[in-house]
C-alpha cells in the first residue's frame, strides 16, 4: 500500500522499519520537530526521522495540524504534503500531535493507530509504564481505527503478552514495539485482502494512562514494598525512581521483595541492614532490598560496588 507514517520515538521507528521491509510504499513521514537532548543539549532528530532519512523518505515536522490553531502555516503545509502523498492509509504510532478531522478523513482507509495496550485499558500517553505500575498480569498491542476521541476508536487487531516479574518499561517496550510492527503489517495485509473487522471498544474497563511526570519518580516509602518495586520497574528507563540519601538524589534501578523482618518501630524508608546482597529498607508494608543504585552523574552499580563509594549507614531514613 501507499502509506503516510506518523510517529516519533523508537517504538514508532520499529513499526516504520517493518512496514518498509514488508514492501509498503511510504512517500511521507510526519514526526515531531527536532528537540535538544543529551548533555550538550544539541538538537537531535527523532528515531523516526532518522529512519526516514536513511530510506530517502520526505519528512514533515509541523508544530500543529490544526488549520485554525496557533500554527496555521505549519498545518497548511502539512496538508499540502499529505494530499500530494495520496495515501491509502495513514499509520500512526506515538506521534505526539492530535489529528484533526481533516487528517482522519484524508486517507482512503483512514488512520490506523498502533497502541501499546489492550484497549480500552490504558488509553493515553503512558500505557506501558502504567500497566507495570498497576501490577497488570498482561498487556499487549491494539491496532485501532482512529477517530476524534482519545484512543476511543474501533479495534481492528489485538495481541497480548504476559508482564513478567522482572519486566521493566524498557524490556516491555521493546517486546511491544516488535509486536506492534508485526501487527500493523498483518492489519494492512488483511485490509488489502479479505478486509478488517472493526470491533467497538467496550464501555467497561476504561482506564487512562496519564503522562509520566518527573515528580512521580520520588519514592514514597510509606507505600507497600510490592507497590514500590512495581514503580521502580515502571520508571526504568524514564524518569527513573529516586530517593534522597545523605543530601543527594539516588536513582533506584533494581530491587527485590525481601523476607528480612521489618521491626515494628522502624520508620518507613529506614535502612534495616546492608550487605553485598543489597540495602534492605523498611516500607509501609514489608521490606525492599535495593540491588542496583546510581548517584547523579554516575553509572548504575550493583549494591556492593555502589556502597564502596557512597555510605548508606544502617538506621538512616531514606527520603527524610
Amino acid at each position: 500500500m501507499r502509506l503516510v507514517f506518523a510517529g516519533t520515538p523508537e517504538f514508532a521507528r520499529v513499526a516504520l522499519a517493518q512496514l518498509l521491509q514488508a514492501g509498503h510504499e511510504v512517500p511521507l513521514v510526519l514526526t515531531q520537530p527536532d528537540r535538544p537532548a543529551g548533555r550538550g543539549m544539541k538538537l537531535q532528530a527523532s528515531p523516526v526521522k532518522q529512519c526516514a532519512l536513511q530510506h530517502g523518505i520526505a519528512v514533515a515536522q509541523p508544530l500543529s495540524l490544526r488549520l485554525d490553531g496557533k500554527h496555521p502555516a505549519d498545518a497548511a503545509a502539512a496538508r499540502t504534503a499529505l494530499e500530494a502523498a495520496r495515501p491509502d492509509a495513514m499509520v500512526v504510532a506515538a506521534y505526539g500531535l492530535i489529528l484533526p478531522q481533516w487528517v482522519l478523513d484524508l486517507p482512503r482507509l483512514g488512520c490506523l493507530n498502533i497502541h501499546a495496550s489492550l484497549l480500552p485499558r490504558w488509553r493515553g500517553a503512558a500505557p506501558i509504564h502504567r500497566a507495570i505500575e498497576a501490577g497488570d498480569a498482561e498487556t499487549g498491542v491494539t491496532i485501532m481505527q482512529m477517530d476524534a476521541g482519545l484512543d476511543t476508536g474501533a479495534m481492528l487487531l489485538a495481541e497480548s503478552t504476559p508482564i513478567a516479574a522482572a519486566d521493566t518499561t524498557a524490556t516491555l517496550h521493546d517486546r511491544l514495539a516488535t509486536m506492534g510492527g508485526r501487527l500493523i503489517v498483518q492489519a494492512l495485509d488483511l485490509a488489502a485482502g479479505t478486509g478488517l473487522t472493526a470491533t467497538p471498544q467496550p464501555a467497561e474497563g476504561v482506564t487512562y494512562a496519564h503522562k509520566i511526570d518527573k515528580h512521580e519518580a520520588l519514592i514514597d516509602w510509606a507505600l507497600p514494598a510490592e507497590a514500590i518495586a512495581r514503580r521502580i520497574r515502571a520508571f526504568d528507563p524514564f524518569p527513573g525512581a529516586s530517593t534522597q540519601a545523605q543530601g543527594e538524589a539516588i536513582k533506584l534501578w533494581s530491587c527485590e521483595i525481601d523476607s528480612f523482618p521489618r521491626l515494628p518501630d522502624a520508620a518507613s524508608g529506614q535502612i534495616l541492614s546492608i550487605d553485598d546482597a543489597g540495602v534492605r529498607v523498611a516500607c509501609g508494608q514489608g521490606v525492599l532490598r535495593l540491588t542496583v543504585l546510581q548517584r547523579a552523574g554516575g553509572k548504575r552499580l550493583r549494591a556492593a560496588e555502589f556502597l564502596r563509594g557512597f555510605a548508606l549507614p544502617q538506621g538512616l531514613v531514606l527520603g527524610a
